[in-house]
């Protein structure tokens, strides 16, 4: 059976942003993994039913930036369910209090998703939706 083992981001600040999806979804965060000879550390962070997320940091190469928040070509969002409409506004609500910035809802989408999007500390969207 095919399923998404994990999704990888690029950040200039492995510790900081792997500390806010511990401390705001409940992540477990992994052991840090560093490869010197090519300037890579990353580590894993595990959420709930198995996925996961690789956070990579890298003094190699030159990535490009996207300003925050930015719709991008290609993958342009992660989408974490957290259960209920109830738990979605209880959510963003505590990340818009900490200073996460909320770009959409919460509110009921034409296609029957309720949801609301957030960003990450590096501008990445999340979706929080039921």
């Amino acid at each position: 059976m095919i399923h998404i083992e994990h999704l990888a981001f690029w950040t200039r600040d492995l510790e900081r942003l792997a500390a806010f999806y511990a401390e705001a979804f409940g992540a477990a965060v992994g052991e840090r993994y560093e490869n010197p000879a090519h300037g890579f550390a990353s580590r894993f962070l595990s959420l709930g039913g198995g996925s996961r997320l690789e956070l990579m940091q890298t003094a190699e190469l030159d990535l490009a930036e996207a300003p925050p928040g930015a719709q991008r070509l290609g993958l342009t969002h992660l989408a974490l369910s957290v259960g209920s409409p109830e738990a979605v506004d209880a959510l963003t609500a505590r990340l818009r209090d900490r200073g996460c910035p909320v770009l959409d809802g919460p509110r009921w989408t034409g296609d029957g998703y309720y949801e609301s999007v957030v960003l990450d500390p590096d501008g990445n969207r999340i979706e929080l939706t039921v």
